[in-house]
């Protein structure tokens, strides 16, 4: 049964994903992942029903295909957090281990005869034993190193955000952090199992391998659920890209001090008689044009004289714009105020009212004030 649902969800969110509308690269990466994903579990399922025995040349098809799960976690991270639309020479040079891994076993899938076959899948005959031992250790090793530096460029993606838009439920790579957690805690099991039943001898009552598909099933899910409802940050959005360098430095802009001031202050007043952090899907592009300013000025002047990036300091008003109101319509629901005054939602309304409070609403409108 969790070999169906794997497979039939995996290519159905293959399907979905292909026909997404204004779809992106990270789009298609995501489909060939379910699609690999779907083949592998089909593989398996075929192999739990005893039919490599019967149809022996389907020994071993998808061995190295768990050799595609890091790279294509790094790749989707990659073109989620950039504005591509073809995939660079360079990253192809990521599926060089699963070329390498099926050239090594050409001549098990064409010069083997169909009893050598047999022979090698129950270990009667060891000549891929080591191979098998290598490749096994190679992708746990390899998938926890490419969830490491996918980790890392969230973060990027995370200050990507934080810089250009005012509200990031939809647009956040939130899920994939978790999801990057769940493949580590995947693996990791995965290791520990291995190491204790090949090398301590430990016997288990059950197969842990059904256990390990089961975990895989459920993170399809997750992936292939959380990827089709995430919207890519470059469509319709003309977006600040984040330097290599330090931010805060700004010797390089052109901004002159006493430019930056004069428009640091028409950007105050603007701020507090046209309400723009009313609208939830402000950005930094919308209000850079209504402002006449670029881009990477608009954000210099937010960042060097607020010292906050583009969402917090939207998101400040915002807070601010409740509490007036608040104090104002006690006949009116907290979560009717937070949209009013520019919140798309209760929970983006009270995780960020938090932030910059420290307290929930509701106690802050007690009159709760937070320990220093």
């Amino acid at each position: 049964m969790i070999f169906t649902i794997g497979i039939f969800t995996s290519l159905f969110f293959f399907i979905l994903l292909l026909g997404k509308k204004n779809k992106s690269l990270s789009d298609t990466i995501l489909a060939f992942w379910m699609l690999i994903v779907g083949i592998h579990l089909v593989s398996t399922y075929i192999y739990t029903l005893g039919y490599w025995d019967i149809y022996p040349h389907l020994i071993g098809i998808t061995a190295p295909f768990p050799l595609f799960y890091g790279p294509l976690l790094y790749i989707y991270v990659v073109y989620s957090i950039r504005d591509d639309t073809r995939m660079r020479r360079k990253d192809y040079w990521h599926f060089v281990p699963v070329v390498i891994s099926y050239l090594y076993m050409l001549r098990f899938y064409f010069f083997y005869s169909v009893e050598e076959k047999r022979m090698v899948d129950k270990g009667e005959i060891d000549d891929f034993g080591l191979f098998g031992s290598f490749l096994v250790i190679f992708i746990i090793v390899s998938t926890i190193v490419y969830a490491v530096f996918a980790f890392k460029l969230l973060k990027r993606h995370k200050r990507l955000i934080e810089d250009n838009f005012s509200n990031d439920e939809k647009i956040n790579l939130n899920w994939l952090r978790s999801f990057i957690w769940g493949v580590g805690v995947i693996f990791a099991t995965v290791a520990i199992v291995l190491i204790s039943r090949d090398i301590l001898g430990v016997e288990y009552p059950f197969n842990p391998e059904f256990i390990f598909y089961c975990m895989i099933v459920f993170s399809v899910l997750c992936l292939g659920y959380f990827g089709i409802r995430h919207q890519n940050i470059f469509a319709d959005n003309k977006i600040l890209e984040i330097e290599e360098n330090d931010k805060s430095s700004y010797k390089n802009s052109g901004l002159k001090e006493d430019f930056a001031s004069l428009k640091h202050k028409d950007l105050l007043k603007f701020m507090t008689e046209q309400k723009p952090y009313l609208e939830p899907n402000l950005n930094l592009n919308t209000m850079a044009g209504k402002l006449n300013l670029p881009l990477h000025h608009l954000s210099q002047i937010i960042n060097q004289y607020e010292g906050q990036n583009f969402n917090d300091f939207v998101n400040r008003y915002r807070v601010e714009e409740f509490i007036e109101r608040a104090s104002k319509d006690k006949q009116f629901s907290f979560l009717a105020l937070a949209l009013d005054s520019g919140f798309n939602s209760k929970s983006t309304f009270n995780s960020v009212f938090k932030k910059h409070k420290g307290v929930t609403p509701s106690k802050f409108m007690a009159g709760y004030t937070p320990k220093a």
